[in-house]
């Protein structure tokens, strides 16, 4: 059973106190990407699909020499800058992607030799939600007394596991989300704070739909197994799984904190479609102008959407103005975070 966790009282608190972002230079839009799969695959799909089915007009995509902890660097760097620290000023460094650079080491180890910090370093993986679990991670060490100053990375480049040239319409319909995948980075400095920060967490997890999607190679079943690298999944299901669990975790979480959607200067969503996002609005009653929509033009960044949404808004939000993130992720996990500036 998950846990929900809400901060009372005037204890200590962490809250964010720094964020930034990185999108790579590349731009890759639906047409084009829809004109590669056909020239590869020979199938002949209708005149601007991707685009049609998606919502999404653009993506962007890492290059051959940029990795995943290529984009965390880059974000991490600015970040600390922002925040006015060096890399030593950080005791713990969280990467939290659905994507590394190797199965071994953990790609925070990586990081960090490029930052030049000495920082207890540790990976957090859970899909989509990755980012917001590493937050939270983060959170908990510092209340924990086992860390000071946290600095939580992503770099999600999702587009290495898209199958460009399916064979046949079955290996398409089986790989279509990887057609939504954007490349970025994001990271944010966490520690205590005097007033706001992090109010409360809350999860939900349905793991009995754990095969509904994903990237299945590079582990114990499938170690050396070309095939499993690229992410294949049921989009259909997975849309189903998530309309099954309904809105429980925002409700709880209203509950918990008294707080309504007017109570929130932003709300940040995982976004994979356009007609999704559609439907969690439809679902929920968020007021659509709370959002920031980054879809159309950056496609579905896996865990790192939240932190460049966050990273969009960020410089116009004032002391006590409220953010409420939404985690949806394969596996199947569903996140919310309330986090208020300090």
């Amino acid at each position: 059973m998950h846990e929900d966790h809400l901060v009372r009282g005037p204890g200590l608190r962490a809250g964010i106190t720094a964020v930034a972002s990185c999108l790579p230079g590349h731009e890759v839009t639906s047409q084009d990407l829809q004109q590669r799969i056909s020239e590869e695959s020979g199938l002949r799909l209708p005149g601007r699909m991707l685009e049609r089915v998606t919502g999404i007009t653009s993506r962007r995509t890492a290059a051959p020499d940029e990795y995943a902890s290529t984009l965390a660097v880059r974000a991490a760097r600015r970040a600390l800058s922002r925040a006015g620290l060096a890399p030593y000023d950080v005791d713990l460094l969280v990467f939290a992607s659905a994507t590394r650079d190797m199965a071994e080491p953990a790609t925070a180890h990586v990081v960090q030799a490029e930052l030049g910090s000495a920082a207890h370093a540790l990976d957090v993986t859970n899909a989509c939600n990755s980012f917001v679990n590493g937050i939270d991670t983060a959170r908990s060490m510092i209340l924990a007394g086992r860390a000071r100053r946290a600095l939580v990375v992503t770099g999600e480049t999702p587009s290495r596991a898209v199958r460009y040239a399916p064979r046949g319409l079955g290996q398409f319909r089986d790989g279509f989300a990887g057609y939504t995948f954007g490349d970025a980075g994001a990271a944010v400095v966490v520690e205590a704070v005097d007033r706001g920060g992090i109010l409360d967490v809350g999860t939900e997890t349905h793991s009995e739909h754990w095969d509904v999607g994903g990237i299945f190679g590079g582990g114990s079943r499938h170690p050396r197994s070309e095939e499993h690298t690229y992410f294949t999944g049921d989009g259909a299901g997975l849309r189903t799984v998530f309309e099954k669990a309904g809105t429980a975790v925002l409700d709880r979480m209203k509950e918990r904190t008294g707080l309504d959607w007017d109570d929130f200067r932003h709300i940040l969503v995982h976004q994979v479609t356009m007609p999704y996002l559609d439907r969690f609005v439809e679902l929920t009653g968020v007021p659509r102008e709370r959002l920031v929509v980054t879809l159309p033009r950056l496609g579905n960044m896996a865990s790192a959407t939240l932190g460049v949404q966050l990273d969009l808004v960020h410089e116009r939000l004032g002391s006590g103005d409220r953010v409420l993130f939404v985690g949806l992720g394969g596996g199947v996990s569903m996140m919310t975070m309330v986090w208020e500036k300090s």
